[in-house]
């Protein structure tokens, strides 16, 4: 059974830095993309950052240049840190596979960014 688990999430003031982890299990880690999604109160739930089995990675145009995704296949662990964090970042953070498949949503980790 596939299963992701997000943790690093937190309160923070703006302008200050966090370091998501996402541990993965039951899943071929190395051989798939992974995304990290959130979903801010009241919108739907968006890709934020993805990261291709060879570790090129891509970001919504609202994170460009201030969170950066990355993977450590060895201990199957997709992290997104993120810097400069603005108000508008606050949402519930979710990693799943890229395409995200909906069986396989996590509890997500809360980042909360102070004004």
């Amino acid at each position: 059974q596939v299963q992701f688990v997000e943790s690093g999430g937190g309160l923070v003031q703006a302008g200050g830095s966090l370091r998501l982890s996402c541990g993965a299990s039951g899943t071929r880690f190395t051989f798939n993309a992974f995304g990290w999604y959130r979903q801010a109160p009241g919108k739907q739930r968006e890709l934020v950052a993805r990261i291709s089995t060879f570790e090129d990675t891509s970001y919504a145009d609202s994170v460009k240049g201030r969170f950066t995704i990355s993977r450590d296949n060895a201990k199957k662990v997709v992290y997104l840190q993120m810097n400069s964090l603005k108000p508008e970042d606050t949402a519930v953070y979710y990693c799943n596979k890229y395409p995200h498949i909906d069986d396989y949503w996590g509890q997500g980790t809360q980042v909360t960014v102070s004004s």
